[in-house]
């Protein structure tokens, strides 16, 4: 039987102290271990919070580390230094991102996106964009998603 610890830590800065502590210590899994394992796995996300699942077995105390990740808002947000999107998206603008910005976001959120590849993984973070008043190169998210299907930014996007 395995026991399930789901907490939110901030990226690469959990501690054994509160949250993690009180809910490991009476499992009595190796917790520095399992803290420096979570640091690893969470350090893309520095100074954000970040959902983490840790399922411990039991008999063996082996455990496993699932790390979520925060919203995409909130990446566009970091990327961008600005605390959130825009009040009204079509009039005032909060920032601009490189397309190698956005292929960044779309490799943290990974499986969370319902793209089959990084090129329809990097439209679903645009569209976000456009409801936070972001632009793409200089260009509003709508010209941005027509040049990338078009193909003009696929260089970068064949990793």
């Amino acid at each position: 039987m395995a026991d399930t610890v789901e907490v939110l830590v901030e990226g690469g800065r959990a501690t054994p102290g509160q949250p993690l502590g009180p809910a490991l210590g009476p499992l009595g899994v190796n917790i520095p271990k399992i803290v420096a394992e979570i640091n690893n796995k969470t350090k893309a996300f520095d100074g954000m919070k970040v959902p983490v699942k840790i399922i411990i077995d039991s008999k063996t105390k082996n455990f496993d580390i699932k790390v979520g990740t925060p919203p995409t808002s909130s990446l566009i947000s970091k990327e961008l230094g600005v605390e959130k999107g825009s009040g009204s998206p079509k009039a005032s603008k909060i920032g601009n991102l490189s397309i190698d910005q956005l292929i960044k976001i779309a490799e943290m959120k990974g499986d969370s996106l319902m793209g089959k590849d990084l090129k329809m993984k990097v439209l679903e973070v645009i569209g976000t964009c456009t409801s936070m008043g972001a632009t793409i190169e200089g260009m509003e998210p709508k010209a941005a998603r027509d040049a990338i299907l078009a193909g003009k930014f696929d260089q970068q996007l064949a990793k």
